[in-house]
Formats: structure tokens, sequence, C-alpha cells
């Protein structure tokens, strides 16, 4: 809150979204002789996202699953990808673009019939 000249006021506020998205906000100050109204947008991006990927090949073929990444944010997203479980492959880490949607490449080759 801007007062005049270098004087400013702390408004410390707690945001709590339930979900991500985009939350388009305003605050409403009131005073005897002034009413100020400020906008602003907060992007949630989730902690953690869970995904379920299920391969089916023949026995000895690698089958590749695309798995898009979307980076809704202002910043570079640099993502870092930790397989585990044998026959799975895919690049250790990759670069999002702000605005961009990379798709991650995800290879499964089998090496035993199971």
């Amino acid at each position: 809150v801007f007062l005049g000249g270098n004087d400013t006021v702390e408004f410390p506020i707690k945001f709590t979204p339930f979900f991500s998205g985009c939350y388009h906000c305003q605050i409403l100050l009131k005073s005897s002789s002034d009413i100020r109204v400020f906008f602003f947008e907060c992007v949630v991006n989730a902690d953690q996202a869970d995904a379920q990927v299920e391969f089916l090949t023949p026995f000895f073929q690698a089958v590749t699953q695309e798995i898009p990444i979307n980076n809704i944010s202002s910043e570079v997203f640099l993502f870092e990808a930790i397989l585990e479980g044998q026959c799975f492959h895919g690049p250790p880490v990759i670069n999002v673009f702000f605005g961009e949607t990379v798709q991650y490449p995800l290879t499964f080759k089998p090496v035993a019939e199971s």
C-alpha cells in the first residue's frame, strides 16, 4: 500500500487454494476518505502430479509413450525424471520454456516376458 513519498506499509495476505489453476483476485481497501481496489492474478501449480501409464508390447519390442509436460508459469521449468524399475528409459532432464508444452518420451523395452 503506497502512502506517499517513500513510505509503504506491508499488507500480508495468505492465499490457500484447493486446486491448481489461475485465480483472479481483488482486494478492496476502504477508509473514511479513500477507496482502493487492487486486482491480481495467482497461478497455482500442483505440488506433485500422479500419473499411471500402462504399456502393452510384444516380447522384446520397445514401446514409447509421449507424455506432455506443460509449463504455464512465467519461468523456464527444469523437469527432472527419476525412472524406477527395470526396462524404462528416457532423458534424465528436459527444459520446458514458459508457455510451452514438451513431449517427454518414456520408453519401455522389456528384456524378459512378464
